[in-house]
């Protein structure tokens, strides 16, 4: 696994829109005051021509220019990381157009973005084998003030934060809309992690610990990679059988039948053997119920044959706070009630 070098002090921050761009509200105020933000810090910026594009469909421009930006921008001399803009529908498209051999050859960077994000995080693990942050997008760093996850992100690129807590509490509600596009995280529901073996509830269990290598992402996405000629993940798990996967997931669009079938189209492909654990983002559809399925068992009728650890409530995704992941590295993971920590190794 290759591993980017960390954004040192007065470094370049890139920023490119492989999904959606920056080009309407609230996220062009947010962008805008993140890049603010960043210059008080005394980084230097390189925006992507794609940044404040809104011509492409589901994705800032077309598959060919986001392409083109991403890798341009990725084997570039002048930006030392990359951010992207936002999440989307259809980054998958552009990936026919990467230039992924160039990708490959090219120093490691660190690229940081989530949900349709997962289109490049993941193939930068399984076929570049070069980690990546599964976290914000620029407009998240606009928010007055940082958020305690939005710190831990920004110092995953500065390699100051090499372990992640789970936060007090998470935002059901946003409360950042066009007139008020640098609201914080409006958190007000307490954190519930709900902790299994199998499918045993661990409740009042001492302490679970594992270990493995990180893979996942977004789920929507995930699948739709899945059978692809860009589906490398059991070259990858191969690789890495004697580290084993910790599989980290969460869902956008998905319903909790929606993920029911993710979860057994990818044990069906092979995906889950050497799996060591699973830690489980709260889905966007938090809560739902369709006939007797809920999110808990539609994860657990197919993580449960597994017999091992499946933590879920975590801050993965899509209700913030978020703590940033690196795909590919070492997840060493202590849960012990409701306290969750993990810690990153990079090897």
């Amino acid at each position: 696994m290759r591993y980017p070098k960390y954004l040192e002090p007065g470094g370049t921050i890139g920023f490119v829109a492989p999904s959606f761009g920056c080009g309407i509200e609230p996220y062009r105020s947010a962008f805008e005051n993140a890049q603010k933000k960043f210059v008080e810090k005394s980084y230097q910026l390189q925006l992507g021509p794609n940044c404040y594009e809104g011509s492409g469909v589901g994705i800032s421009n077309t598959p060919e220019k986001c392409a083109a930006e991403l890798t341009e921008y990725y084997c570039s001399n002048e930006n030392d990381v990359l951010i992207s803009c936002g999440g989307g529908e259809l980054m998958c498209e552009i990936l026919g157009h990467l230039d992924l051999e160039r990708l490959k050859a090219a120093e490691p960077k660190w690229y940081m973005g989530y949900s349709d994000n997962t289109n490049f995080t993941y193939l930068q693990a399984t076929i570049c084998d070069t980690a990546a942050i599964y976290g914000p997008c620029a407009a998240a760093f606009g928010m007055e003030p940082w958020h305690k996850g939005i710190e831990d992100a920004f110092c995953a690129l500065t390699g100051e934060v090499k372990n992640v807590r789970g936060y007090d509490k998470w935002e059901k509600e946003s409360l950042k809309d066009a007139e008020h596009p640098l609201e914080p995280y409006h958190v007000t529901e307490e954190r519930v992690i709900r902790s299994f073996v199998g499918t045993e509830s661990c409740e009042g269990t001492d302490k679970l610990q594992f270990s493995g290598r990180l893979l996942g992402g977004c789920m929507d996405c995930l699948v739709n990679l899945l059978g692809t000629r860009f589906d490398h993940t059991k070259e990858f798990i191969e690789k890495y059988k004697e580290d084993g996967i910790i599989w980290f997931l969460e869902a956008c669009d998905l319903n909790v039948f929606g993920i029911r079938r993710a979860m057994w189209q990818m044990e069906q492909a092979g995906w889950f053997e050497h799996v060591k654990g699973f830690l489980i983002g709260r889905p966007m559809y938090y809560g739902q119920e369709m006939m007797g399925l809920d999110a808990y068992s539609a994860v657990l009728e197919v993580a449960g044959r597994k017999g091992v650890p499946v933590i879920m409530d975590l801050d993965i995704g899509h209700l913030p706070p978020m703590m940033p992941i690196v795909v590919g590295s070492i997840g060493e993971v202590e849960v012990c009630g409701n306290d969750f920590r993990m810690e990153y190794i990079l090897k």
